[in-house]
């Protein structure tokens, strides 16, 4: 079985690595919106996040929206872009039966937590949903054959991005609306 850890070869052959980007309203709503519109009665969740500034502030307006829609979060776990291990925070969201695992991380260490998370026997990536830092077609590489398939998370547009086997599939977004002309006197509606 392969280990958990990504070697420093693999990391250094996939180029630059972004830090995760601020996430959007349109990223949340559009999050949110997959996981109620997947599952009508999907209450419980996991939260995992690194521990990167723009990761943090994406896993906490998560909880925010998901417990101001009456949802539950049962846990939330973090880890740093590199760790010796990834059996802790693996073991921390999947030691109680989320309906479903959201995630907001880097790549790298997503990557490296994943291949953990396809050893627990209760975590599956069709239940695991991510914010647009995780849409990134190099992640399957990293993480190894099938462990992502099904994996599916928020674009910044508000559109959504699935893995199947290791291809990225995205979906645009909503269609922006140009501004309504509003005459004087009236109000905006």
């Amino acid at each position: 079985m392969t280990s958990p850890l990504v070697g420093r070869t693999a990391a250094v052959g996939l180029g630059p690595v972004c830090a995760p980007a601020t996430h959007t309203v349109r990223e949340l709503t559009a999050l949110v919106g997959l996981l109620t519109a997947e599952r009508p009665g999907l209450t419980s969740v996991a939260v995992g996040h690194s521990r990167d500034t723009a990761s943090v502030a994406a896993a906490r307006a998560f909880a925010c929206a998901w417990e101001a829609r009456g949802g539950t979060i049962l846990t939330v776990a973090d880890w740093p872009e590199e760790a010796a291990s990834w059996l802790r925070p693996a073991r921390r969201l999947t030691a109680q039966t989320p309906d479903a695992w959201v995630i907001a991380a880097g790549l790298i260490g997503y990557a490296q937590l994943a291949r953990r998370l396809c050893r627990e026997g209760s975590w599956d990536p069709a239940r695991t949903f991510g914010f647009a830092s995780l849409a990134d077609s190099r992640l399957p590489a990293l993480t190894g054959r099938g462990v992502l398939h099904g994996m599916r998370g928020a674009a910044a547009d508000g559109g959504t991005w699935r893995f199947e086997r290791e291809w990225l599939v995205r979906t645009d977004g909503p269609a922006q609306r140009p501004p309504k002309q509003i005459g004087p006197g009236h109000k905006q509606p």
